[in-house]
Parts: structure tokens; sequence; C-alpha cells
């Protein structure tokens, strides 16, 4: 079937092609639109003949399975994108335009405070395995910049710039953003990459040899942080550091639910505390809108009040 005749597929070529998305965000688009082929079968119709209606009903499946209401809204909106697409490429009406987003509930994101996140470091650092360095080194850095975990995990040696002490990151969109880092977390990098990287690229059959990049050996992978898989370098999962985060939460007698996304709503909000503006975040973070970062003074509100009540004669 050509990609004329599969709506799906060119919706999916198109979000790679000219919307330029990342990998995971075309699986939750291509995801989602699979999850209405199902209930439009059912229904004897397709992505390209069904009305409006059909649309109405599958919406009220998902809030019969009790989904979230961001999940609704991710899904509401993959549905609004790819009937525009549909509108453009095949000349039949925008379905997505009747739909409407349902409300909100928002939830502050969680956080680890200063102390937590210092305990987590330095529990992090008794670790001197190569495995344990390499860990401890993705900790700093996804702290110090507040970068992605997905972000961390795809960042190859030519975004260090040790000359002037930046990162650079390619975020959602592959919008590019350059990052400041600490001399702390560049000596911790370095020393990584000297010393610690060549233990974990080495086998029997690569000796390795100097790159260009100046690290040994470097020429089976450019990746920073990777590990060894069915015999060849690949970067390390998001699972694998996940499972890492987890377990390093118990040995720091941490008593929190977090994930490796946590660090970078923990670096937002200590900045914000320590009198960083909103602005300076929204280019830190690499958020389109300055209001997805307002979500950080809340949190702020919420530890003031803690203290005010802590405080107060008559709390």
């Amino acid at each position: 079937m050509s990609q004329r005749h599969d709506p799906l597929a060119a919706f999916v070529s198109y979000l790679i092609a000219e919307k330029r998305l990342s990998k995971n965000s075309v699986m939750a688009y291509e995801s989602d639109l699979k999850d209405l082929i199902i209930f439009l079968k059912q229904k004897k119709t397709t992505l390209l003949k069904c009305d409006k209606q059909h649309l109405k009903q599958y919406l009220k499946l998902l809030n019969d399975r009790s989904l979230q209401s961001a999940s609704v809204s991710r899904k509401v909106s993959t549905l609004k994108n790819f009937y525009a697409f549909v509108q453009k490429n095949y000349a039949l009406p925008d379905l997505g335009k009747a739909l409407i987003f349902p409300k909100l509930t928002r939830r502050l994101p969680k956080y680890l405070t200063e102390e937590e996140t210092q305990q987590l470091l330095i529990t992090s650092q008794k670790n001197m395995t190569p495995k344990g360095t390499r860990n401890h080194v993705m900790l700093l850095l996804l702290y110090a910049t507040g970068m992605r975990v997905s972000e961390l995990l795809a960042l190859k040696f030519d975004q260090i710039i040790f000359t002037t002490g930046f990162v650079q990151i390619f975020g959602k969109g592959n919008k590019e953003r350059l990052v400041p880092v600490p001399t702390a977390v560049l000596t911790a990098l370095r020393h990584y990459l000297d010393h610690v990287l060549p233990a974990l690229c080495a086998d029997k059959e690569n000796k390795g040899a100097l790159s260009d990049f100046g690290y040994k050996p470097m020429l089976a992978t450019k990746y920073v942080f990777i590990t060894r898989y069915q015999k060849k370098l690949v970067p390390l999962s998001r699972q694998s550091y996940w499972l890492y985060i987890k377990k390093l939460l118990v040995k720091a007698g941490i008593a929190k639910d977090i994930s490796p996304h946590t660090l970078r709503h923990s670096l937002a909000s200590h900045l914000l505390k320590n009198g960083a503006d909103l602005r300076s975040l929204q280019l830190l973070l690499g958020h389109a809108h300055l209001s997805t970062v307002q979500i950080y003074t809340h949190l702020q509100d919420e530890e003031q009040r803690k203290e005010y009540d802590k405080h107060h004669p008559r709390s």
C-alpha cells in the first residue's frame, strides 16, 4: 500500500521529515492513531471515512476507561494534528476542529530538596567501578544542566565544548540550546572520558586508538554514555538508568518515588529558590513557552507555606 493510500504512514513520514519530532514523540502519535484504527474497525469505518461522531464516541470510550485527563488530552492533540494533516493532504474536512480538550488537573511536579539531592550525589559517588562512575557523572550532568534524560542518553562527544564550558543540547523538535556546565562537573566529565570510558569500551577485539577527540577507544561509538549489548557499544537505555535511580534512592535513604526527570524539576526549583528568573529557566530547560516553567513558582509557594506553618506560633 502506498503512503497516499495509507494516511497513517504518510502522517508518520510528515512528523519525521517536516516536523522533525523525536523518535519517542513519533511513536506516541503512531500508537494513539493505531488505537483509534482498532476502534474504527469495530465501527466498520476507517481514518479517512469516519465522521466527527465516531471521534467523539472514541473519546467517550477513553473517558470510560478512566484514563487520566493528561492522557486523553494527548490523544485529542494527536487527532487534531492528524486531521489537520488530512485536510491539507487529502482535501477532506478537518474533523479535529470539533474536538475539545479535557480540563486538566494540574499536579505539581515531584522534586528533591537541595539536601536530598546532595545526599543522592554523595551516595552515587561511592561506587568507584567504571559503570558506577559513569552513572555518577550522568547524575551530575543531569542535575547541573537540567537536560531531559532522553537528551542525556543521546549526548555525543562533539556536543561537549570544553573550551567554553558549554554543552550543546538538541531538544524537542531538534531545537538547539547551549547550556553552561559548572567547572567541577566538567572536570568529572573529562576524567570519565579520559579514564573510565576506555574501560567501558574495551574488549578483546577493540584495543582502542586515539580519536579526533583525544579519547580512546572512541572509534566504536559516538555516544558519551554507553554500555555493551550483544558485543556492541550502544547508548545506555532509559529503562536501565531509571532502575539505577530507583536503587540509588534506597541506598541514599530517600523515601520518594522519583525518576531521572525529577532531577530536572529539582534543578528548576532550586534555581528559582536561589533567585533565578522564569525567563532564564525557560532558556535553560528548553521550553517553548514561558507558561510551562511557571509551574515552578507554585513549588516555591508550597515550600514557603510549609515554612510558615512550621514556624508560626499559632500554626
